[in-house]
Order: C-alpha cells, then structure tokens, then sequence
C-alpha cells in the first residue's frame, strides 16, 4: 500500500537509499532538495525537513522568490521511499514558465508501477481540498512516461517552451 507521508527525519536512511539510487546530486523533481543542501548527516538532512516543513507553513512569509508549498514523500508498506511529490500554491513567473503547480519524481526502480499516476491523483485531491481551480504541471518535453501520467489526469497541453531550465511542455488541470 502507497501512502504520502510529510516529511520527517524518520526517514532519514530511506531517503538516502533512494538518493543513492538517483546519484548524488541529481535534480529530484517535487523534493524541494537543493543542491546546498546537506542531507548526508543526521543534522543537516533534520534542517532540510525543518525546511521542508516550514516552507508549507502559511502563517510565516515565503522566503525571497518562493511559494508556500507542501511536500510529501512517496512511500510502500515497507516504508521504502519510492519518490517525492509537492505543490506550490501559488505560481511565481519562474513557476508559470516552467515548473507549474505540481512537481514529482518517481525512483528509477520504481518507474513504471503507476507510482507517479498514483501520487499524481493524490496531490490533486490535496489542490481540490485547497479550492485551486486550476493546477499547472510541466515537463520535460522529452519525458514521455511523464506526459502520459499528466494526460491520464486530465492534463491539457498548453504548449512547449523553451524556458531558463530547458524545453518543457506545460499541461494544464482543471479541478
């Protein structure tokens, strides 16, 4: 059974597990993971959760060209991290342009489950419950698997662009 968890250093050995599996510094789309971050060590991965946690919470402002966003992590009945999930509830210029409402990534022995479809249809619900009319997801317009996953929901293509990060097709989901 999938569930979305929030963050937590529970996770702590799991999450690397599956970081491990992506390659040290590879972009996870939907962690909210930087590349300054430090989530080796028990002290800097509690602070990334602690940010993680905080940048959800809308009773403090947004850090400098940021949005208040919700993260989740996707994981199995072993409590094995399968993926990671968030949504923005707002859209900055950079957002609209290129990276939307919405951001997930699945781990690649994980690909190809319905993991991503799964937790896809549960960030929405999470939008639903937040009354967005509307969700903006985007992609990499050579992420096949994941323009399908969008369209499954219901996703309608806007366009493709070039944007500041790469070629991205953008998808919109009425809700």
């Amino acid at each position: 059974m999938r569930r979305l968890v929030e963050p937590t250093t529970e996770f702590h050995a799991a999450w690397l597990a599956s970081r491990d599996e992506w390659g040290n510094g590879v972009h996870q789309p939907g962690s909210g993971l930087r590349p300054r971050d430090d989530i080796d060590s028990p002290a800097g991965f509690a602070q990334w959760v602690a940010r993680l946690r905080r940048e959800g919470d809308e009773s403090v402002p947004p850090a400098t060209g940021l949005v208040h966003a919700a993260y989740w992590w996707i994981v199995d009945e072993k409590d094995t991290v399968l993926g990671a999930i968030s949504l923005r509830y707002a859209l900055t210029d950079f957002l609209l342009q290129a990276a939307g409402h919405i951001g997930y990534s699945t781990r690649p022995s994980a690909r190809g489950c319905g993991v991503a479809s799964w937790a896809l249809g549960e960030a929405l619900g999470a939008a639903r419950r937040r009354h967005l009319a509307s969700v903006l997801i985007t992609c990499d317009e050579e992420n096949a698997a994941s323009a399908r996953v969008i369209e499954k929901h219901g996703g309608t293509l806007e366009d493709v662009r070039e944007t500041s990060i790469r070629l991205k097709r953008r998808y919109w989901i009425a809700l």
